[in-house]
């Protein structure tokens, strides 16, 4: 499996006029970031405090398998991905250069 950091922002020009109704639409949002936490591909989540973007930590086989998982939250959220080299796979990497 794959980790991937993706920073999340909500696009501003889709946000709604009223901020109540807005605000509504958070809970929804979230809870399906909880079911893809429980489902195990979603390892970390979180909002910035100054709101409106934040960050996922996912875990899945592939990119094509993440694209597809965040095709789901298009248009309404902008997003740069990153791959992640995890602690153990930076060792391993060195180790191998360095026998190289």
């Amino acid at each position: 499996m794959s980790k991937f950091l993706v920073l999340w922002k909500l696009e501003p020009t889709l946000l709604l006029a009223d901020r109540e109704e807005e605000l509504t639409h958070w809970i929804p949002m979230l809870e399906a970031v909880k079911a893809g936490m429980q489902a195990g591909l979603v390892k970390d989540f979180g909002v910035f405090a100054g709101g409106m973007r934040g960050y996922a930590i996912w875990e899945v086989a592939s990119e094509a398998e993440l694209f597809t998982h965040l095709l789901g939250w298009m248009p309404g959220v902008n997003m740069e991905v990153e791959a992640v080299v995890t602690l153990e796979e930076s060792i391993e990497a060195i180790k191998n250069a360095v026998q190289k």
